[in-house]
């Protein structure tokens, strides 16, 4: 019988992980089940579960994935190293750069992201199970940790003088970040939303990046 490989067993996971990923495109992701995995893929249900225990596992797997595809860490520790741009002009890029990404993965990956948040809403046990699967850092995660970090060191090297603690100016941005999220996407996947009102990743993100910007007490002119 011939050996398997390390990648032949990668190559399954992560077709299966890719069927998924067809499904929560198609579904709320609260609404997925392993039966309509099994069906995207092919495969008989004991084929899947020689690879996977159940289908959060194959969120996990799926979500790291997602991860890797979405990575803007990279664009935004260029961004923050930049030592000649000013406190605006770093800050304006920096929500550029995430109003961009969020804008062309606003009907895929976003949209699965706040599909997840549903079940972190409704499901906790359930959702701190896929969470505990997920390998990699998320973009938010590195935005709190380390790029609004550099922006608040950024600011007091360069004299300003912000309005609030870092702490309050931080739970600011996630919350607006969430925001902007969750509208968008009830707008543009659900038909959903603020009635009359396109909401625009960019637009938003630009107004989130004046009242930063505001709040670490610097001028917000266009």
């Amino acid at each position: 019988m011939p050996k398997v490989t390390e990648e032949y067993l990668e190559n399954k996971r992560r077709m299966i992980t890719d069927a998924a990923y067809q499904v929560c495109l198609r579904k709320p992701v609260e609404m997925v089940t392993i039966s309509d995995v099994i069906a995207e893929t092919g495969m008989s249900q004991g084929a899947i579960y020689r690879y996977y225990d159940g289908l959060d596992e194959i969120l996990a797997d799926m979500v790291t994935k997602m991860r890797t595809d979405y990575n803007i860490i990279d664009d935004l520790e260029v961004i923050t190293s930049d030592n000649k741009s000013t406190l605006e002009e770093l800050t304006f890029k920096v929500c550029g750069c995430l109003a961009e990404v969020m804008e062309h993965h606003l009907m895929d990956i976003q949209k699965i992201n706040f599909d997840l948040g549903v079940i972190a809403i409704n499901e906790p046990e359930r959702a701190a199970r896929i969470m505990a699967g997920i390998k990699g850092q998320s973009n938010l995660d590195y935005l709190m940790k380390k790029a609004f970090p550099s922006l608040m060191k950024g600011a007091g090297k360069l004299g300003y003088h912000p309005l609030c603690s870092a702490e309050d100016i931080g739970l600011f941005i996630s919350a607006s970040y969430t925001g902007i999220e969750k509208t968008c996407i009830m707008s543009a996947c659900y038909g959903t939303g603020i009635p009359n009102l396109k909401a625009e990743p960019k637009k938003l993100f630009r107004t989130l990046a004046k009242s930063i910007i505001l709040l670490l007490g610097g001028k917000a002119d266009d």
